[in-house]
């Protein structure tokens, strides 16, 4: 089976409590682990849509990798906004993590469905567009367009893994979801949204892709099944 949950922000320094954004968060980690534990073995898949720790350098976050890297089953993570420890797929790969896949300008196959994503970034559907936000934001359209044409085209189905919500400011499709739609995409899993802006939440079946939003609080902390 596929699940998948996004924004764990795991905090082994103990100094990112996440309650301060609602008693939701209280003792959110032991709440994953729990849930975790009691749904997914160790032939399924987990994916992992960014936010994975508050940690500012690789080596901080080492600890939270392993913490994961040691729960059942295979997992792929793809960057957050917040995951400024994130690396070079050469460093990330050299941790020695077993259980453990990055994605970045890459795809991965799990029983021939295949699976592509990147970061993505906030909607420049607005009047006032900063041309940084825009340069990353088509940074990372073709980001999304290299991993999804590193897979095969003949897979039973493709997922994309992203951490931004594909949505314009009024909810409807944006440029991330046109790319989906070239290479016949199936589902689509996103995060970022909490608390209040859950009120930005899409789901269901758009333009023939299936979306679903796993931050982890609006999921109530249980990895969500995908497949």
């Amino acid at each position: 089976m596929i699940f998948a949950i996004g924004d764990l922000h795991f905090d082994s320094s103990g100094e990112k409590p996440m309650d301060v954004f609602g008693d939701i968060w209280l003792n959110h980690e032991e709440k994953v682990i729990e849930n975790w534990f009691s749904l997914i073995g160790e032939d399924d898949l987990v994916l992992l849509v960014g936010d994975i720790s508050w940690a500012l350098r690789l080596e901080e976050a080492y600890e939270d990798l392993l913490k994961i890297d040691d729960l059942p089953g295979r997992k792929i993570i793809i960057k957050g906004n917040h995951d400024y420890w994130w690396n070079s797929l050469t460093k990330l790969n050299n941790l020695g993590l077993k259980t453990i896949d990055f994605m970045q300008n890459n795809s991965f196959v799990y029983q021939n469905i295949g699976i592509a994503g990147t970061r993505g970034w906030s909607s420049i559907d607005i009047d006032i567009i900063n041309p940084h936000d825009e340069k990353i934001f088509n940074r990372e359209l073709n980001r999304l367009r290299l991993s999804l044409g590193s897979l095969d085209k003949n897979l039973d189905k493709k997922i994309v893994m992203l951490h931004y919500p594909p949505f314009n400011m009024d909810s409807s499709p944006n440029e991330f979801i046109e790319v989906m739609k070239e290479f016949n995409v199936d589902i689509c899993i996103y995060g970022h949204l909490h608390a209040e802006g859950h009120k930005y939440v899409v789901e269901g079946i758009i333009e023939d892709i299936e979306f679903y939003c796993v931050s982890s609080d609006y999921i109530n902390f249980v990895p969500k099944k995908i497949l």
